[in-house]
């Protein structure tokens, strides 16, 4: 059915109202992230913990502005990032845990794709009070793809802080939706802001700090989530060095600038960078590999527990050159591969929000969190269930092996933690160093 005003979604709304409010709020329902389908494998569900959720403002003072130059050389600015908090909260049986979001679709600076505000509906409580019965819980910094914002997978980012994690969402300035810049900022900040939020979320959780995240978070037992770009940055994080490519690669685009060289292998500083306080990642389709980014060399530097997940149509990162060429060449790390097969980027994301559906809208706006072949909801679930298994093992020593070491397809009996029929289509691989 296409929707060809906004009259009729108010009309049809107006008219389930009318007839069965239980139908209207249930159809409502199904429009917020992270609710389960059905067919959810086991650890989709939410925990126990209430959700609270709050917006910090932070700056990174004194960082290489690549994007200008001055005299020939780059500036320094004060680089302002925006994080969102999802944490363990206390929340009163009175009060609905329910949070409104406002974000945009579009891109900035491009008239055929304006940006348009649009709000969607959260299972959060806005600035609730934190829950201290878990004492410090484990720390997840979220990143983002190119454009995106940190909004983007709050499915997710809702659903590890129900399970007691403190979970800090990045919008990573100059590549949002709304303040989209030249791609060099995205290709040397995403690691450094990684590693500043990190810092930033230790000081601030610190006992003496005035900061509600005082005692809230353990920062010495942190995991990161990347998303594209966001895989690029984190994978650069834990010790994957970037290769002599993509210090050329990086020196087209920014005008011959080397700001990039302290994050490449060759680096005598880079190895001092690898912060020991984080256990693991988890890289959704991270990009770079198809470019050269990496070598041998920078695989072979990643050394943590690595879970990727990608689908085997990827056409912006890739797959067979791409995302499992990363997964085959990190020879040194305990990883897994998980694979929607015939999906293609968009294994991360919220579903499209309804506003993308709206006349006037872009379609590019849709299909920037669409997928051809998969339900997203069922994404979704699924990349709920196998998130919750990965970081219960290495942020909190949980039994959850048995969810993860998986025959390599359910071609002999459905997957552990999935109804019959549900694990088709999927695809689990696992090496260790």
């Amino acid at each position: 059915m296409k929707v060809k005003s906004n009259w009729y979604i108010f009309a049809l709304l107006f008219i389930l109202d009318a007839v069965s409010p239980t139908i209207a709020q249930t159809l409502g329902d199904t429009f917020v992230n992270g609710d389960l389908l059905p067919n959810s494998p086991d650890l989709a569900a939410r925990g126990t913990y209430g959700v609270g959720v709050r917006t910090l403002k932070l700056i990174h003072p004194a960082q290489v502005d690549v994007l200008h130059t001055k005299n020939g050389n780059h500036p320094l600015y004060d680089r302002p990032l925006t994080v969102e908090i999802w944490y363990p909260a206390a929340i009163p049986v009175n009060k609905p845990a329910t949070v409104t979001y406002e974000s945009v679709l579009g891109r900035f600076n491009d008239p055929k794709r304006p940006l348009i505000p649009f709000t969607f509906m959260g299972r959060a409580s806005r600035d609730a009070e934190p829950d201290p019965s878990g004492g410090a819980y484990p720390l997840v910094i979220v990143s983002h793809g190119y454009l995106g914002s940190r909004l983007l997978l709050t499915y997710l980012t809702e659903n590890l802080a129900s399970k007691g994690y403190v979970v800090v969402a990045i919008d990573h300035t100059e590549s949002t939706y709304s303040d989209a810049a030249g791609f060099p900022s995205t290709l040397l900040n995403r690691s450094l802001d990684d590693l500043f939020v990190l810092n930033e979320m230790a000081r601030l959780s610190a006992k003496p700090s005035q900061n509600f995240l005082a005692g809230l978070l353990n920062a010495d037992n942190t995991a990161l989530i990347g998303y594209s770009m966001g895989g690029y940055g984190a994978l650069n994080v834990v010790g994957a060095g970037y290769s002599p490519q993509a210090m050329k690669l990086f020196g087209q685009m920014a005008g011959g600038s080397t700001a990039l060289e302290p994050r490449s292998m060759a680096s005598p500083t880079y190895k001092a960078s690898l912060d020991s306080r984080i256990k693991a990642v988890v890289a959704f389709a991270p990009w770079g590999m198809e470019r050269g980014i990496w070598d041998a060399a920078g695989l072979a530097g990643l050394t943590l527990p690595t879970l990727f997940v990608a689908g085997s149509k990827d056409d912006v990162s890739g797959y067979e050159k791409g995302i499992k060429a990363i997964y085959d060449g990190a020879v040194n790390a305990d990883r897994y591969l998980f694979t929607y097969l015939n999906a293609r980027h968009n294994v991360a994301p919220n579903p499209p929000p309804l506003a993308s559906l709206m006349p006037g809208v872009s379609v590019d706006d849709y299909m920037h969190y669409a997928e051809p072949a998969w339900n997203e909801r069922r994404i979704n679930n699924i990349n709920q269930h196998f998130v919750t298994a990965f970081l219960g093992i290495h942020l909190k020593k949980l039994d959850y092996a048995k969810y993860l070491d998986l025959p390599e397809s359910d071609a002999t009996g459905p997957w552990t933690g999935f109804k019959p029929r549900m694990s088709v289509g999927l695809e689990m691989r696992h090496a260790k160093p």
